[in-house]
């Protein structure tokens, strides 16, 4: 039975915040609960189940959590060269549309809520943290364990914020909560913050158990998966000036390859034999979930239940069985990157050739362009491209389920939902909803940071083994069920071809490149792939590149521009600059504060 992160009365009564910016700081417990209750396992638990819930957002089922959402669909796709923002219009939730263009200034309210949440959580856990470092193990059963599990939320809060803001201020549970204000955001440079919260991970996985009796619940190959990621990041040093990378530790690397082998020796992990089982309920703590925020439906809480809010919005529309609101689409760049070569093997100068299955919309039929060229099968388990089957929906195929059509084109995204005539799916308000969890760490993501790792080091049989775990991958998507042509199942959809690297091929640089290309292809929409290109020091270039070629058909894009030195990072809100009375400063390439 999974871990169900409900907020009960006494979780509600000790976090329950407004919407000011200090609300958060406001957490004395209130009513009957008393030391003597707090310091029980019963009280503790409350604490702790409200920490986990920050994991699908603070506020739980509201509409905070659909415009600021933890899946990072904003933050991490839209902002990318991966996705439209979609919906209504450039004005439907302007402020993300603002996110696209790169018109961010330090006003918009969707980053000053998004710290602001984000802070709830650490804060969440800080309170936690207070309570059972008070009690004894004798008050609370598994004392230590819990110590350590708010320490990896607490850290993966403290992570969002590093990788949003840069700029963050700092403070764990032994800092009172009148000093708050006081806390500078620029005392810890960006690979100061990282380097704590690897430690605090690593630190983490030593009290932690191998596993936990509630599926959901952090145990010690959780901390160490997510020490490789951050230890991953770390490891890009950035000017802090300028955000370019000006070195590539290799001692962090190093400590990257074996974090992930810790992980893989664990042997509790594998990739799911079929791409398409990661978006079934059945599978989704399956042996490739590491990490994952659980969701629920029926489960005694209101509407459908303990969905996914912050995907709400996403939903199909135009006409789709969802009936949704349509925003974060696939864009054509995307699916023009998932076109492969004779061999099987990416086309890496995609950008100069016509766009693959360019659809047109006449006379109330769809005609796709040029879908002769050989496709990764994963397209179609990620794109929604009209006329090509729907997961097993039967009734008909992708009808262009867009709502502004001219805006945006005609595709959507087909992952993250279940098939509409499921089971699984809630039907009617909230659209398209399910118990599907989401996936914040996967196997798939731990093959993928061993094998970056091991090509930057490129010592010995590095780029090997590296091309062995990329491969296992390719290999997984090469042997999953492709999608069939809708009229006629004894066809494919598409010309599907993927293979393996060949050893031929295989130096440095050309594994850097296919590394990357892997990255973007298995992990596209899942919130990581701007994320990625900071990282990589490679955001100015691919992101310009990105908006020269889709400009002629976004016409929103016309003006947009990423600035090297600035965009890799959001301005620090006003409203937070105004809670620290005067003592934050602003991030590189924005106004300073006055």
């Amino acid at each position: 039975m999974k871990f169900k992160y409900i907020y009960m009365l006494g979780a509600l009564a000790l976090m329950t915040v407004s919407c000011d910016e200090d609300s958060f700081l406001d957490l004395v417990p209130q009513g009957s609960l008393n030391e003597n209750i707090m310091t029980s396992t019963e009280g503790v638990d409350l604490l702790v189940n409200a920490a986990y819930a920050a994991l699908g957002g603070p506020e739980g089922q509201s509409w905070s959590v659909w415009c600021h959402p933890t899946s990072n669909w904003t933050y991490g796709e839209v902002r990318s060269d991966n996705a439209y923002k979609g919906g209504g219009g450039v004005g439907d939730l302007n402020e993300v549309h603002r996110m696209e263009i790169f018109d961010m200034d330090a006003t918009n309210g969707f980053l000053d809520s998004k710290w602001y949440h984000l802070y709830c959580s650490v804060q969440r856990c800080n309170s936690a943290l207070r309570v059972l470092n008070a009690a004894t193990d004798e008050q609370v059963s598994g004392r230590i364990s819990r110590i350590a599990e708010m320490k990896v939320l607490r850290a993966h809060y403290y992570f969002e914020l590093s990788r949003l803001f840069n700029k963050i201020p700092y403070f764990d549970e032994n800092v009172d909560i009148s000093q708050y204000p006081e806390i500078s955001n620029n005392e810890f440079t960006r690979d100061e913050i990282l380097d704590k919260l690897a430690q605090e991970m690593l630190d983490a996985a030593e009290q932690l158990p191998t596993s936990q009796p509630e599926v959901g619940r952090i145990h010690k190959y959780i901390a160490l998966a997510y020490a490789a990621k951050i230890k991953l990041y770390q490891a890009y040093e950035q000017d802090e000036t300028t955000h370019a990378v000006v070195n590539i530790n290799k001692t962090l690397l190093r400590e990257v390859a074996t974090l992930c082998d810790q992980v893989m020796a664990s042997n509790r992990y594998e990739l799911l034999d079929d791409f398409q089982k990661l978006d079934l309920v059945a599978y989704e703590n399956g042996k490739e979930s590491v990490f994952a925020i659980q969701y629920s439906m029926n489960d005694g809480t209101e509407s459908a239940g303990r969905i996914n809010w912050s995907n709400l919005l996403n939903s199909p529309g135009g006409g789709s069985p969802y009936g949704g609101d349509g925003f974060f689409l696939p864009s054509q760049d995307l699916i023009n990157a998932y076109q492969t070569d004779a061999n099987g093997l990416p086309d890496f100068n995609y950008q100069v050739k016509a766009d693959y299955s360019w659809a047109v919309f006449s006379n109330g039929n769809y005609t796709l362009i040029n879908t002769t060229p050989n496709v990764d099968p994963r397209l179609d388990f990620v794109v929604g491209r009209p006329n090509i089957t729907w997961k097993t929906y039967k009734e008909k195929a992708c009808e262009g389920w867009v709502r502004d059509k001219e805006t945006y084109g005609y595709n959507c995204a087909k992952r993250f939902w279940v098939s509409p005539e499921s089971s699984d799916m809630f039907q009617g308000w909230p659209w398209g909803a399910s118990q599907l969890n989401w996936q914040i760490i996967r196997y798939a993501d731990i093959l993928l940071w061993k094998a970056e790792a091991l090509i930057e080091l490129n010592e010995g049989t590095d780029l090997e083994t590296a091309r062995t775990l990329i491969n296992n991958i390719r290999s997984r998507a090469r042997n999953s069920s492709y999608v069939k042509n809708f009229s006629d199942n004894s066809k494919y959809a598409a010309n599907y071809l993927i293979n393996p690297y060949p050893t031929e091929v295989w130096d440095q640089d050309y594994a850097r490149k296919a590394l990357r290309w892997e990255f973007r292809l298995e992990k596209a929409l899942e919130g990581e792939r701007f994320f990625d290109l900071v990282r990589w020091g490679i955001a100015d270039q691919m992101i310009n590149s990105y908006i020269t070629t889709e400009k002629d058909h976004r016409i929103y894009y016309g003006n947009a521009q990423f600035t090297k030195g600035k965009d890799e990072y959001y301005p620090i809100p006003n409203n937070q600059y105004g809670f620290s009375e005067g003592k934050y400063v602003q991030n590189p390439g924005y106004p300073s504060f006055k």
